[in-house]
């Protein structure tokens, strides 16, 4: 019981907290969830498999393209359901086409696909439609994103702890650790990892059309921006892409400290988040959850 109260409780304090903070820090706080779903869904399939997924904007820069076309259509719900129908169905392409490529193979098609999808619908826009960037009209506030994306980060993390006790959970972990091993212990491996790619490349998508009111005017090379995708990769990898809270962890910090670097360091923020990357993968390669791990460990052997 205890272990849904806790959660349940941080869930109520983080929803009361627009009413105590700025615009500023509201924005702030909108980032830091934003970047918490990105990097929990992006762990949610890479973190189990170990496959690194260079695809995040691909799938968040359509959702905010769907809602900047449909926002004048359609009701807002009804948006944000065909965005992450969109979202599932390219994933399901994408995922029947490329899921069996492994290594840096898949890296690279992953950062291919986000550019392929920039260029696009780039084209589109200059050649059908005669217009490069869109306005978003809708009437919600910033607390309206924010308590929105803090449900999608809330129901995010809820499913991956579920989908952890599930046979779904221990065939990811097969599959990452040996995929031959899961081979031959019987694992549909195409389908195991299909069905975790598209579960993620959805919640990714939603998370890119829930956050777009915000901009209110987009394009492709707002939406589509590559550094979304690394900074996913470098939070859940900084926290630990395989713990539960561990993309978590990772994402609020560095977030922070991208908003401040970009600040005071607008011409060269670049080159300091390059040696970050660097060092996490040299220093904590599985994450700093699984350094306490270690360090505990060892405090625990010396007093013995």
């Amino acid at each position: 019981m205890t272990r849904l109260l806790l959660p349940l409780a941080g869930l109520v304090v983080l929803a009361a907290l627009p009413g105590f903070v700025s615009e500023y820090g509201l924005g702030l706080m909108i980032g830091a969830v934003t970047y918490v779903t990105l990097a929990s869904a992006w762990a949610l399939f890479s973190g189990y498999t170990r496959y690194i997924s260079l695809a995040t904007v691909a799938f968040y820069g359509t959702g905010a393209y769907v809602v900047a076309v449909l926002n004048e259509v359609l009701p807002y719900p009804l948006v944000l359901l065909v965005a992450a129908l969109i979202g599932g169905a390219m994933a399901l392409v994408v995922g029947l086409s490329t899921l069996r490529l492994a290594g840096v193979y898949f890296v690279i098609f992953t950062f291919g696909l986000s550019e392929l999808v920039r260029q696009l619908i780039t084209w589109y826009e200059v050649n059908v439609t005669g217009t490069l960037g869109r306005y978003i009209f809708l009437d919600i506030s910033a607390r309206g994103i924010y308590w929105q994306m803090l449900a999608l980060a809330a129901v995010t993390i809820g499913l991956t702890a579920w989908i952890h006790r599930r046979p779904l959970g221990l065939a990811l972990r097969v599959v990452g650790d040996d995929e031959t091993v899961a081979a031959h212990s019987g694992i549909n491996l195409a389908r195991t990892k299909l069905i975790a790619f598209v579960l993620s490349s959805v919640i990714l998508t939603l998370a890119g059309a829930i956050v777009s009111p915000r901009w209110v005017y987009v394009e492709p090379s707002i939406v589509f921006n590559p550094t979304v995708s690394f900074l996913t990769v470098i939070m859940a990898l900084l926290g630990g892409a395989n713990r539960l809270v561990g993309p978590a962890l990772g994402a609020v910090p560095l977030f922070l400290t991208f908003e401040w670097l970009s600040a005071n360091f607008p011409d060269t923020y670049s080159i300091f988040m390059g040696l970050l990357f660097i060092g996490v993968v040299f220093a904590l390669p599985e994450g700093v959850l699984a350094g306490v791990d270690r360090l505990r460990a060892r405090k625990l052997r010396a007093a013995a």
